[in-house]
């Protein structure tokens, strides 16, 4: 890796860092904010986390193919703008209108910023140390959130307002320093859609088909779907919707729990990253599929020694920690295989439907979680959880046999994605 891509590689990783570090003074505490501390109920503050979700949706289709036309770098500064701007909104709308439009562009630049900078990263590394590079991200934005929460806590009053918009006054601050950061970066040339072959098709239509036509992407985009539909997505739902009322914990503990997901998270990272990345990455993502099976097969075990309290709070402790472990196997696997399938001219339409795909699971994942909290069908939502995380294990097997050597195993490289100029890194990649 040449001189160049490693310091624009350093402050990639630390205006990410100081951005979660942000997000997480306001995360766990918006729904509290906008239902009690605003006063505007619990409805409201529906739609408000609603309203994140649906805003990505309607930028992303969009987004990668503004990074692959003018660069990474000016789409990650547009979207920190927005994020700054609707994060502030935030903290000083009061009304149900005003909360929601904040919350619209809040989620928009965060969605818009999110494959921007893996699109930056993926240019400022190599396949051989493409794992590393991702993992790095995944443990900053893991101890950005915990850090920022901590403190967080620390700060914010319900009785007092006035410490919300302080929370949020943060956070959008730390959106203006990322941007500042990630402004000033020189990348590496990197191929664009307006250099394509003469005569090619390069509208947004055909960007769309020529990823669509790729099978290993398609099977990919699936696997991810699933992935974050059986875990992101239940965190905040049917999981903690599970544990307060069949494991019968507290919210205390229950938050705990949480802070256990994180610290495996923390603590094992690069002790993961040692052990898999010499690995086939399908065979990886399929591993990952079993622990949190074991995870889903846990918690129900949770439900069933209620009576036990110690033993129901340890079960739901462990499977926090499990799905941790499963995310730490996922952070050096999943996003360099997205670049890796990658077309050169496309890494940025390929992370912007990656991260489509992420938004649509976390959309429907609390939705269908909630229908069967709801009626209390709990033992359906087990097996159903179950069924998904043994599907990961096998669609990502599947995956595997259409994979290229250097596709699945990352330390074999074939090629460099999305690097045409810097013969020093190629050589570098070549001879790892």
């Amino acid at each position: 890796m040449t001189t160049t891509m490693s310091a624009a590689l350093r402050r990639i990783q630390l205006g990410n860092a100081l951005s979660a570090f942000g997000n997480g003074f306001t995360v766990p505490f918006t729904f509290i904010y906008v239902s009690q501390v605003r006063g505007l109920g619990a409805g409201t503050a529906g739609a408000v986390l609603a309203t994140f979700a649906v805003a990505a949706l309607l930028v992303l289709p969009f987004t990668g193919r503004a990074i692959d036309r003018r660069g990474p770098v000016p789409v990650a500064v547009l979207g920190t703008l927005l994020a700054a701007a609707g994060s502030l909104g935030l903290g000083l709308s009061g009304s149900e209108a005003g909360v929601v439009a904040a919350a619209g562009a809040l989620g928009a630049g965060v969605a818009v910023v999110s494959p921007a900078l893996a699109t930056m990263i993926v240019w400022c590394s190599t396949t051989a140390t493409r794992s590393r590079a991702f993992a790095t991200q995944f443990f900053l934005n893991n101890l950005g959130l915990g850090v920022g929460g901590l403190l967080g806590g620390m700060l914010v009053d319900t009785a007092h307002p006035s410490s919300f918009l302080r929370l949020y006054a943060i956070e959008a601050a730390m959106f203006l320093v990322l941007g500042a950061v990630v402004a000033g970066i020189r990348l590496p040339r990197a191929p664009r859609l307006d250099e394509a072959v003469p005569g090619e098709d390069r509208g947004a239509a055909g960007g769309w088909r020529v990823l669509l036509a790729d099978r290993s992407m398609v099977m990919l985009c699936v696997l991810g779907f699933v992935m974050f539909f059986a875990c992101y997505g239940q965190f905040e739902s049917g999981l903690s919707a599970f544990a307060v009322e069949v494991t019968r914990i507290s919210p205390a503990t229950l938050g705990i729990a949480l802070a256990a997901n994180t610290a495996v998270i923390v603590l094992a990272q690069f002790v993961v990253l040692r052990l898999v990345e010499y690995r086939r990455r399908s065979r990886v993502i399929a591993g990952v599929g079993l622990v949190w099976t074991v995870a889903w097969v846990v918690a129900w075990t949770s439900g069933v020694v209620h009576s036990h309290h110690m033993a129901a709070v340890a079960a739901i402790i462990s499977t926090y920690a499990l799905f941790g472990l499963g995310e730490a196997m996922l952070a050096p696997t999943v996003s360099p295989l997205v670049a890796d399938l990658a077309p050169e001219r496309m890494v940025g339409q390929y992370n912007a439907a990656f991260a489509l795909v992420k938004q649509l699971a976390l959309a429907l994942g609390p939705a269908v979680a909630g229908v069967l909290a709801g009626t209390g069908a709990y033992n359906a939502y087990l097996v159903m959880l179950v069924l998904c995380s043994l599907g990961i294990s096998v669609i990502a097997l599947r995956m595997g046999r259409g994979l290229t050597g250097a596709q699945d195993s990352p330390m074999r490289p074939a090629r460099v994605v999305a690097q045409s100029a810097p013969k020093p890194a190629v050589e570098e990649s070549m001879a790892a």
